[in-house]
């Protein structure tokens, strides 16, 4: 039982939804090319990191390499990551999401998709994280501009 907002002099109580369920994207975006790359995943862990890596180093095109701007959370950095040959982790300097302009995507999701939602279940979840995201990668020109950072030189590769 919780406490909730009501006249004043009352102090009604309901009955507080306790359960937690979440799911997490691991994402990139290009802001030249406004290409962009995601992949649903149930955890945050060393392990789904290297999913996503593996996932998206086969979608990467032949003879490109990818450079990929991660904050310093432990499953970015591990040790036992195996990177592979055509991706790039280039590390930010603790305390700077500003520079990774993943984190504006993720803030524009919430604003558009994701905040003030009740979920039904994991599913209903990940179904409405996917629509989010497929909102957000279908539009290149929305990509470009959210992902572009003047100080990044880019050139095609």
């Amino acid at each position: 039982m919780t406490r909730i907002w009501a006249p004043k002099g009352t102090r009604p109580r309901k009955v507080k939804q306790k359960q937690f369920i979440s799911t997490y994207i691991y994402g990139v975006a290009c802001a030249t090319t406004g290409d962009s790359f995601g992949l649903i995943l149930p955890n945050v862990n060393t392990q789904s990191m290297q999913l996503f890596l593996d996932s998206f180093s086969k979608h990467i095109k032949q003879s490109r390499h990818a450079a990929i701007i991660v904050d310093n959370a432990a499953w970015h950095t591990a040790k036992d990551l195996n990177i592979p040959h055509n991706i790039t982790l280039i590390p930010l300097p603790p305390y700077a999401p500003e520079l990774n302009s993943m984190e504006q995507v993720w803030q524009w999701m919430k604003d558009n998709y994701l905040s003030n939602t009740a979920f039904n279940n994991y599913n209903d979840i990940v179904d409405q994280l996917q629509d989010a995201w497929n909102s957000f990668s279908n539009n290149v020109e929305l990509v470009k501009s959210i992902c572009f950072r003047e100080w990044v030189k880019h050139h095609e590769m």
